[in-house]
C-alpha cells in the first residue's frame, strides 16, 4: 500500500529532523533535511507518516503518571531511577516534565513544517483525487496538533475549566531563531484546538488503508473522542456527553469482553488471590498461548493489549517491531515484562488489592504478569521487595520487540466513563438506565469472565458516585496516563486522595498527596526558562 511504501524512506528522512529538546520550536537546524527537497504529495505523506505520527507519543505521560501516583511501587530491579518523582519531589529539572513539554512541541513543530511544505513547496493540487489526499494529510496533521496542544494544557495549566488561566505557548508557524513566545491563555489555546479539529473533521480519506487498520490514523471517531475528553476536562458537560455518545453510537465498537474463558483449577483460576507462578500451568498455557505475546489467548481483552486485535481502541499509535520507535514497556521494566526482566516499577500494592478484589475480573490477570510473586503477608514481611513481586504486564511486548507495544490513546471504555461523569453532573446517579450506576455496570459486566451480570451499584449521594467512577477509572485505565489528571480533576469531588501502600517504596516516605497540591500541575522546564525569558512559571515552582 502506498502509505507503507513510503514509510521506510521517510524513516530515513526522520533522522535529519529535529531531535533535541531545544529544537522543538526553533528554525531549521544544522544537518536537518532541506525542506525544498519535499515537493510532492507523496513527500508530504512520507513526512506525515514518519515525522508526525512517528514523533507523536504519550509514553512519557504514561511513565510519569505511573511513577508519581499510586499506580506503581519500587521494583526489585530498580537502581533508583526517578525516585525523586516517585517521592513527590518535582521541580523544573524533572525529566518527565521536560520530556512531555519538548516531546509535544517537537510534534507541533513538525506539523507546522508540514503546513509550510504544503503551502510553499507542494501547493494545492488541481486534480480532484490528488486534492482529496492533500486535504486528508493536512486534516490529520491539524488533528494531531490539536491533540498535542490539549495534552500540554492538561499537564501544564492549573485549571482547564478556566479560559483565563495561563496556558502554554501557542504558535502555528515555524518560529525564527530569535522568536520567543509567552504563554497564551487557556481560552486562546482551546480556540486554536477547536479550529484545527473543525478543519480536520470530514476531510479524512484513506483509500489505501484497510478499514480494520484505520484506527491507527486520525479518524472522525478519534476527533470526537478528543472533543469528549477535552470538554469533560473543561467542565462543559453537555458537549462532553454529546461527543462521548456520538463515539459510542457511531464508532461501530463495543466494550471488549473478558472471555469466553473456561474456569477451574485446570484452566483459569477463579480465585483472584491465586499465585499463578506456582500453579495453574494449564491456565498459563491457555491464556498466554504457545507464543509470546499471546496470539492464541482466548481473551479478547488480552488480545487487544497484545496488539493482535483492535478491540475497543478508537485511536492507537502503531509501533511495529522493526523501526526506531520508542519502547513503552521500558517505562516500567528493564528487559522484559516478567519477574526475570528486572522490573524497575511494579504494580502498586493498593492497586493490586483492588484488581484482585472481585473474582472473575480479567484485569487482575491481564495487567499482572503470571510470573509475579504474590505474598499474602507482604505487609509484615521485611523481605517484601523479593517476596512480593507484582510485574506490570499491561504492555507485554511484541515478538522480536519484547519492550514494545502500540500506544492506546483513546478507548471506548473512556467514553463510557465520560458519559458516567456527565450523568453524575446531571444528578442521574442511580437506576438501570442513563445513570452512573448503569454505565459502570456495563463496564464491569464486560470485564468479568465468571459473572457477566454484575450487581447494579446504588449510591447514597453524588460524592459516592464520583468516587466509584474514579475507582473504576483507576482499574480500567491504569498505565494509560490518566490517574494523575483524574486525581487532579476528581479527587476533591470524590473525597479521594492519592494513596500508596507503605511497601510501595523502600524507605518510609509520604504515601499520599493532598488534593489541590501544586504538584498536580507540572513545572515549565528549566531549559525553557533559560532560553525563553518571556515564559511564566507555574505557581510554587
Amino acid at each position: 500500500m502506498k502509505r507503507y511504501k513510503y514509510l521506510i524512506t521517510s524513516l530515513l528522512l526522520s533522522f535529519f529532523l529535529l531531535s533535541s529538546c531545544e529544537d522543538a520550536y526553533e528554525i531549521v537546524q544544522d544537518g536537518e533535511l532541506n525542506e525544498s527537497d519535499l515537493k510532492t504529495i507523496d513527500d508530504m505523506q512520507a513526512y506525515l507518516n514518519a515525522s508526525v505520527y512517528g514523533s507523536l507519543s504519550i509514553s512519557n505521560e504514561i511513565g510519569f503518571t505511573g511513577v508519581f501516583t499510586d499506580e506503581t511501587g519500587v521494583g526489585r530491579g530498580s537502581g533508583g531511577q526517578n525516585f525523586n518523582t516517585h517521592r513527590f519531589i518535582v521541580n523544573t529539572g524533572d525529566p518527565y516534565a521536560g520530556a512531555i513539554w519538548y516531546g509535544q512541541y517537537s510534534t507541533i513543530n513538525r506539523v507546522n513544517r508540514l503546513m509550510r511544505i504544503a503551502e510553499t513547496q507542494v501547493g494545492v493540487p488541481t486534480d480532484a483525487s490528488q486534492l482529496q489526499v492533500y486535504n486528508s494529510i493536512i486534516a490529520q496533521a491539524k488533528a494531531i496538533r490539536a491533540f498535542c496542544y490539549f495534552d500540554l494544557l492538561t499537564y501544564f495549566s492549573t485549571d482547564l475549566s478556566d479560559n483565563n488561566a495561563t496556558g502554554v505557548m501557542l504558535f502555528t508557524n515555524v518560529p525564527g531563531a530569535d522568536d520567543k513566545y509567552p504563554r497564551s491563555t487557556n481560552g486562546e489555546v482551546f480556540a486554536q484546538i477547536e479550529e484545527d479539529l473543525n478543519a480536520a473533521y470530514d476531510k479524512l480519506y484513506y483509500s489505501d488503508i484497510a478499514a480494520e487498520s484505520q484506527y491507527k490514523y486520525v479518524t472522525n471517531n478519534m476527533i470526537n473522542a478528543l472533543r469528549a475528553r477535552m470538554y469533560l476536562y473543561r467542565k462543559n458537560y453537555p458537549l462532553a456527553k454529546q461527543y462521548a455518545q456520538q463515539v459510542i453510537n457511531e464508532s461501530g465498537l463495543s466494550l471488549t469482553v473478558a472471555g469466553p474463558i473456561s474456569t477451574g483449577t485446570t484452566a483459569f483460576p477463579t480465585d483472584p488471590n491465586a499465585n499463578v507462578r506456582t500453579g495453574f500451568a494449564p491456565w498459563k498455557a491457555l491464556f498466554y498461548g504457545s507464543v509470546s505475546p499471546p496470539a492464541t489467548t482466548p481473551s479478547p481483552y488480552k488480545k487487544m493489549f497484545s496488539d493482535f486485535e483492535q478491540g475497543e481502541i478508537i485511536f492507537g499509535l502503531d509501533r511495529p517491531a522493526a523501526g526506531p520507535w520508542g519502547n513503552i514497556c521500558s517505562q516500567f521494566t528493564t528487559n522484559s515484562t516478567n519477574a526475570a526482566g528486572s522490573p524497575l516499577w511494579e504494580v502498586g500494592r493498593n492497586l493490586f488489592n483492588k484488581l484482585r478484589s472481585n473474582p472473575g475480573d480479567i484485569r487482575r490477570w491481564v495487567f499482572v504478569d503470571p510470573t509475579s510473586f504474590v505474598d499474602v503477608n507482604y505487609a509484615t514481611n521485611p523481605s517484601y521487595l523479593d517476596s512480593d513481586v507484582l510485574v506490570i504486564d499491561k504492555y507485554c511486548g511484541k515478538a522480536n520487540a519484547v519492550l514494545r507495544n502500540d500506544e492506546k490513546i483513546f478507548r471506548l471504555s473512556e467514553m463510557y466513563f465520560i458519559l458516567a461523569e456527565c450523568y453524575a453532573n446531571e444528578g442521574n446517579i442511580n437506576g438501570d438506565t442513563n445513570s452512573v450506576a448503569s454505565v459502570l455496570k456495563q463496564i464491569r459486566d464486560a470485564r468479568n469472565y465468571i459473572n457477566t451480570n454484575q450487581p447494579l451499584p446504588v449510591y447514597a449521594n453524588a460524592t459516592d458516585a464520583i468516587a466509584d467512577i474514579l475507582y473504576e477509572r483507576q482499574l480500567e485505565l491504569c498505565y494509560e496516563g490518566h490517574r494523575y489528571i483524574d486525581l487532579k480533576r476528581l479527587g476533591a469531588l470524590a473525597n479521594v486522595t492519592l494513596q500508596r501502600d507503605p511497601t510501595d517504596d523502600i524507605i518510609q516516605t509520604a504515601t499520599t498527596l493532598p488534593n489541590g497540591d501544586y504538584r498536580f500541575t507540572l513545572p515549565i522546564p528549566a531549559d525553557e526558562l533559560v532560553a525563553n525569558p518571556t515564559i511564566q512559571q507555574n505557581p510554587n515552582y
